[in-house]
C-alpha cells in the first residue's frame, strides 16, 4: 500500500543541515569545548565526538552531525511508546536519528542507538516535513523516539515547534539523561514522555547503562514539579539484574513519595540482545508479580508490557475498580471514559483523554517522507 505525502520542494538538505550549530556547550582551555547537554559533561578537543558520537567540536565550536536525519519513520500505535494515559488507540508518527548517550548493555534498539553510520542509515526531512507528514496521515502526535532524543535535542526541539503550529502533540521517549541547564528550555516543548526508569541501583546504572541513577529521578522529579509534562515510566525488567522484589519494592515507595500515587509505571518485558544474549527473557510472572507490587504500594496505574496479559495491560478505576479502557494488546476494546473521568462511577483518571477511543489499533505503518509513500509492516 502506498500513500503520497506532501512535503517541502526538494533542497540539498546535507548542505542545508551541515554543521549545525549545537547549543549547551562552553569553551575550555586550549580549543576543548565542555558539553553541557546531559551528566556525562564529554570535555571535546579539536574533531573529537562525545560519547554519544553525534555532538562534535568543530573549529572550537559544538555541532550536532545528525539535525536533519532520520534512521526512518514510521506511524505506530502510541501505546508503543508506551503512553496508556495519553490519546489512547490514536497513531503517532515516530522517528529517531541515531547514537545514545548511555551504553546499556542490554539495548533493545542497539542497531540504531550504536549507530556511528548515520550517512548510510538516514532519511533527511526537515522539523516542517516531519509535521506535514503526520498530519497529512492523521497522526495526532509525533515521537521522538528509538534512540535518545535528548542528544539532538535541537533537532527535537524544532520539530516540536512545527508539530505544534499544525495541533499535533510532541512526546519524548526518553532515558531523562539530561542536565539542569537544558531540561527546561527541551521540556518546554514537550506534551507527553515516556521515561525509562532503567534500575533502582547505581550499580546497575553504573556497569550496565555506564551512567549515573541520581540524574534520572532528579529528571522525574523535576518533570512532577515544575512542567505540565504527561509523563510515564517505564522499567525493563532483566532476570538476575534488577527484577528483585527488594528493587521493585523501593522503586515503588520512591515513586508514590516523590512522584505520587497517578504516575503509570510500566513493567516490560526483556529480551535477549545486543551484549546480554547470556540472559534469558522476562518471565511473564516476573512482570505480574512486580504490577502487583506497585499497586500494593499505591500505584493507581500500573501495566506490564512485552507479553500478551490482557488482565494487566488494561486500565481500571482507582475508585470502583471497574475496567474502563480495555487492551488486547495495542487494540483497544471497551472505553468507559468521558470528560477524563470513569464512565461508571465519575472518578477522575488520571492523564489526556478524548472522549472517544482512537481506532489505529496495532498497525505499524513504515514511512518514506523521500520517496513519499507509505506501507505496512
Amino acid at each position: 500500500m502506498s500513500k503520497s505525502i506532501n512535503h517541502e520542494s526538494p533542497t540539498d538538505k546535507d548542505k542545508l543541515y551541515e554543521n549545525y550549530p549545537g547549543r549547551w556547550w562552553h569553551p575550555v582551555e586550549e580549543g576543548k569545548i565542555y558539553c553541557d547537554l546531559c551528566p556525562r559533561a564529554c570535555v571535546l578537543k579539536e574533531g573529537d565526538r562525545g560519547f554519544c558520537f553525534v555532538r562534535q567540536n568543530i573549529d572550537g565550536k559544538m555541532i550536532l552531525t545528525t539535525y536533519g536525519k532520520s534512521t526512518g519513520f514510521c506511524v505506530d500505535p502510541i501505546e508503543k511508546k508506551p503512553l496508556n494515559h495519553f490519546l489512547p488507540g490514536t497513531s503517532i508518527f515516530s522517528f529517531g536519528t541515531a547514537g545514545c548517550n548511555l551504553g546499556c548493555q542490554f539495548c533493545q534498539n542497539w542497531s540504531i542507538s550504536k549507530s556511528r553510520e548515520i550517512e548510510l542509515l538516514s532519511e533527511k526531512a526537515s522539523p516542517d516535513e516531519i509535521a506535514a507528514a503526520a498530519e497529512k496521515l492523521d497522526c495526532k502526535s509525533v515521537a521522538f523516539t528509538y534512540n535518545d532524543p535528548v542528544i539532538w535535542a535541537e533537532y527535537a526541539i524544532d520539530t516540536a515547534k512545527a508539530c505544534h503550529e499544525r495541533g499535533l502533540k510532541a512526546v519524548a521517549v526518553t532515558a531523562g539523561y539530561i542536565t539542569n541547564e537544558a531540561r527546561k528550555e527541551f521540556y518546554e516543548h514537550i506534551d507527553a514522555a515516556n521515561v525509562d526508569l532503567k534500575a533502582f541501583t547505581e550499580v546497575f546504572y553504573k556497569h550496565l547503562s555506564l551512567a549515573k541513577l541520581q540524574p534520572v529521578l532528579d529528571t522525574l522529579c523535576w518533570l512532577k514539579k515544575e512542567t505540565n509534562v504527561w509523563f510515564e515510566i517505564t522499567n525493563l525488567m532483566i532476570p538476575g539484574e534488577n527484577d528483585s522484589p527488594e528493587e521493585t519494592k523501593r522503586m515503588c515507595n520512591w515513586i508514590v513519595e516523590n512522584l505520587g500515587d497517578e504516575v503509570p509505571v510500566h513493567f516490560t518485558a526483556f529480551h535477549p540482545d545486543f551484549k546480554m544474549l547470556d540472559k534469558t527473557a522476562t518471565p511473564a510472572e516476573t512482570l505480574i508479580r512486580a504490577r502487583q507490587q506497585a499497586m500494593a504500594a499505591g500505584i493507581k496505574y500500573a501495566y506490564t508490557g512485552n507479553i500478551f496479559d490482557q488482565e494487566t495491560q488494561s486500565t481500571y478505576c482507582p475508585s470502583c475498580k471497574k475496567c474502563v479502557i480495555e487492551r488486547d494488546w495495542y487494540k483497544l476494546g471497551a472505553y468507559q471514559i468521558k470528560n477524563g473521568c470513569c464512565n461508571y462511577c465519575g472518578a477522575k483518571i488520571a492523564g489526556i483523554f478524548d472522549d472517544t477511543k482512537g481506532s489505529w489499533g496495532r498497525q505499524r505503518v513504515a514511512v518514506s517522507i523521500n520517496n513519499q509513500t507509505k506501507r505496512e509492516t
